[in-house]
């Protein structure tokens, strides 16, 4: 798991080249055939994926975003309209059945199909219409990341290709400021000591990295066997925070964008309480070192829109490091396997 953490500037530069001329295509057949509605199929890791393409989807094109629930087809046989759709089905492996069946499904239902996968040789690969390819290498850890912030980087030039105002000069910065982040690691390590008892936590995020806090939350609960919520700054407020008392360790993510008054509030009603919080931040945000009890600040001041891969970075870290110093094997999770499989 560290060692595939370590290689994302390579993954993610190299699956921003290549991919290219594919999204050019893309960018062709979506010109006169603008889709009414997004709809993003995935499981696992690949579905916080998906969520943040929920997000930057709508932010940057306007163009109304739905998760598959992909019971509705496989378990219902219901037939949705799907005309003028687009339809994206992410998976890290191109294996898993739900994700395909709601592909090949769409397809047949009129929408334009678009696969997201890490392995050229997968049934998702040979399903859609147009496929964009993770350039990870295998992945042999079961705790994805390499191929998590892959899937992040298409999205982003998926929505170029929808029409997005994103520059190029600006996702070519994005292996560097992943970079930056793992420069971090021996403090994430002397971090990560401080929770070796840890047994229960609450991550939160909001908007684009509202899919890291349920990344992160994942990651915990697979490598480090804690109970891990997550929750928006917003829903937050509506109640769990009742469930936090004195010492109660709080994970947030902390950018200088929209989503930071309402994180902000949270930090101080927080810290009222004696809750213990860690904030993961960038340089961007000098008023989250003074709220949090700790923080990880990436070295580097980045544009709001692409904070969230450079910020999961970290959390990847500490939950590869935290489970080392419980006694775990982040590589493999109790009850896990790579590819799973369900309808």
């Amino acid at each position: 798991m560290l060692e595939e953490i370590r290689e994302q500037p390579e993954t993610l530069a190299r699956t921003l080249e290549e991919a290219r001329p594919f999204v050019a295509e893309l960018r062709r057949r979506l010109e006169g055939r603008r889709p009414r509605l997004i709809v993003l199929a995935a499981r696992g890791t690949s579905d916080n994926a998906a969520l943040f393409g929920r997000y930057l989807f709508e932010i940057t094109t306007g163009i109304p975003v739905s998760l598959a629930a992909p019971s509705v087809l496989t378990l219902y046989d219901a037939r949705l309209d799907l005309e003028g759709a687009l339809v994206v089905g992410i998976s890290q492996s191109g294996e898993s059945t739900d994700t395909n069946f709601v592909v090949e499904r769409a397809r047949k239902l009129g929408a334009v199909t678009v696969g997201i996968t890490n392995n050229a040789e997968s049934t998702l690969a040979r399903l859609p219409d147009h496929l964009l390819l993770v350039r990870a290498g295998k992945e042999e850890s079961i705790a994805a990341t390499k191929t998590y912030t892959g899937q992040l980087l298409l999205v982003y030039l998926l929505a170029q290709a929808l029409g997005a105002s994103i520059r190029d000069r600006d996702l070519k910065r994005i292996p560097d400021w992943a970079s930056s982040a793992l420069r971090l690691e021996p403090e994430i390590r002397r971090r990560a000591e401080r929770y070796r008892f840890l047994e229960e936590t609450v991550v939160v995020g909001r908007a684009l990295n509202y899919a890291n806090a349920f990344e992160f939350a994942l990651k915990l609960m697979e490598t480090c066997q804690v109970v891990a919520e997550r929750f928006s700054s917003a829903d937050f407020l509506h109640g769990p925070i009742a469930m936090v008392g004195l010492s109660f360790p709080v994970f947030l993510f902390a950018p200088a964008d929209p989503t930071w008054p309402s994180l902000k509030q949270i930090l101080e009603r927080l810290r009222s309480r004696g809750a213990e919080t860690l904030a993961i931040t960038d340089r961007s945000n000098p008023e989250a070192p003074s709220l949090a009890d700790r923080v990880i600040v990436v070295p580097a001041r980045l544009p709001e829109l692409y904070t969230p891969i450079p910020y999961i970075i970290p959390a990847q870290l500490l939950a590869a490091l935290l489970a080392q110093g419980k006694g775990l094997d982040p590589d493999r999770p109790r009850g896990l396997k790579k590819v799973t499989r369900t309808l």
